[in-house]
């Protein structure tokens, strides 16, 4: 009898890198994250600008409520970087990364807040993301779309295994990587 595999879940499960905890996002963060993202300067390639904590909190129920089409998965993952010694309360968050999941293919994004850029941490984060959409999510292909003239989020993109190809959309290069699951042991 054949099987079909079970859709992934709505919420998204938790992951963590060497010095990040990316925890699923809930309308908690939004205080916190307003914050993060309260620099007028993250919005320069992808335009908008800062949000309220009030409206970053309905934001975030919509997203946490996924998405209306049932083949489609939602998941949003705060960053927090974890505290020294490892310790589950960690410390403070420092931006967000994203998928939008269809079957086994995500669009991916992300952002760090400006004060911690420079560090590591959106190309720690995206890698992260990557083996995880292949691992739990069973993603096969990942997409991401930046701004030409971005390098800093190039970089990110080349860090997490994608690159560019010669698709546009909305004036924002197409990036993209096949994903290998991992060995199952």
């Amino acid at each position: 009898m054949p099987t079909t595999a079970a859709p992934p879940p709505i919420t998204p499960p938790r992951f963590a890198t060497a010095r990040l905890d990316a925890l699923p996002l809930d309308p908690a963060y939004a205080e916190e994250m307003a914050a993060v993202l309260a620099d007028p300067v993250l919005y320069g390639f992808t335009g908008g600008e800062p949000p309220a904590p009030a409206a970053l909190r309905v934001r975030y129920e919509r997203q946490c409520a996924g998405s209306p089409d049932p083949g489609e998965r939602w998941w949003n993952w705060v960053l927090r970087v974890r505290a020294a010694g490892g310790g589950e309360a960690g410390g403070e968050l420092v931006g967000y990364v994203q998928a939008t999941v269809r079957g086994s293919r995500a669009e991916i994004a992300w952002v760090v807040g400006t004060p911690w850029q420079g560090r590591g941490y959106a190309s720690e984060a995206a890698r992260g993301l990557a083996a995880h959409l292949a691992s739990a999510g069973g993603v096969r292909e990942l997409v991401a779309h930046i701004h030409p003239d971005h390098a800093a989020s190039a970089a990110v993109a080349l860090a997490a295994g994608l690159g560019p190809t010669g698709e546009w959309e909305d004036g924002e290069r197409r990036w993209a990587a096949s994903v290998t699951p991992p060995p199952v042991r």
